[in-house]
């Protein structure tokens, strides 16, 4: 399950866990499922943060196996004492919480919210992933920890799911975006709340943030560091011409086009795959109109 997953170090000390973006592989079935046909396809990572002994680990990636290596990974650093935090609910960030049941694994109390209501279909999911091991320490908006003399922050932002949960880390300006950017573009899972999630990627751009890793984007660029602030701005500037575009009647054509002048100015990598995000992205935005 882990023969393609690729442990880089972006930052000292900041390690990410990136699988997928393989061409031709599968890693559970043939047939569709949420693991190869979300997560995987679209490459992921999940992050860990070690200071001596101590390290956080920021969502628990997409299966066991990979939650294995990661702790593997950690355990082999020296790091005996080890803190999850989860960026939101949805599957390919909570897969693996059940390798760290006997560690605390915090979480938005929306996010517990959201993992209480839809616990059954994400225990009998393709593949499934049972038991789901629940965080057992929650916030409300946002939270402080230290990881050794490391200082990171836990935000809350409503963007791609109303329980986004950014990790900060202000020493480095250094920001671990979880699903509340992307690239090539974002995943609008909650249609009938495009305005705020405008809002918000508004209220993130105003922070003094150096780097973003993001859980979905080019493993190279992750690599080198990760995305600069104009990630930002890609993001809130699909969103914003999508709802434009479908509010006036607007033709909207391929992301390639769609996105034309953010991937010329090197802000987002384009990357076949997300075609079918973007076509994803027009129905859901395009049915949420609509409705209204």
């Amino acid at each position: 399950m882990t023969a393609t997953l690729t442990i880089l170090e972006p930052h000292p000390g900041v390690y990410a866990y990136y699988d997928g973006r393989v061409a031709g592989v599968r890693l559970h079935s043939q047939a569709p499922n949420w693991l190869d046909d979300g997560a995987y396809e679209l490459g992921v990572a999940s992050y860990a943060i070690v200071d001596g002994r101590e390290a956080l680990v920021y969502d628990t990636h997409i299966s066991l196996d990979h939650a294995r290596a990661i702790r593997a990974h950690l355990e082999s650093l020296g790091v005996t004492s080890i803190r999850v935090v989860l960026s939101h609910w949805h599957k390919d960030h909570v897969a693996g919480n059940a390798v760290f049941a006997d560690c605390e694994i915090i979480a938005l109390k929306l996010t517990a919210e959201k993992l209480h209501e839809n616990r059954e279909k994400i225990e009998a999911a393709t593949p499934p992933i049972h038991p789901l091991v629940m965080p057992n320490r929650l916030f409300e908006s946002s939270l402080a920890l230290a990881i050794g003399t490391r200082r990171v922050e836990l935000r809350h932002f409503a963007i791609h799911s109303a329980d986004g949960n950014v990790l900060w880390l202000p020493d480095d300006r250094l920001l671990l975006a979880g699903d509340t950017l992307e690239d090539t573009a974002t995943y609008i899972s909650e249609a009938d709340q495009t305005a705020t999630h405008i809002a918000e990627l508004k209220r993130l751009r105003q922070w003094p943030i150096a780097k973003i890793l993001p859980s979905h984007g080019k493993r190279e660029r992750i690599a080198k560091g990760g995305y600069g602030p104009e990630l930002i701005d890609a993001n809130r500037t699909y969103i914003e011409r999508l709802v434009d575009a479908l509010s006036n009647g607007a033709p909207v054509g391929t992301l390639k086009d769609f996105a034309g002048a953010e991937i010329a100015s090197g802000a987002i990598v384009y990357f076949e795959p997300y075609e079918a995000v973007h076509r994803s992205n027009v129905e859901r935005v395009r049915a949420a109109l609509d409705a209204r």
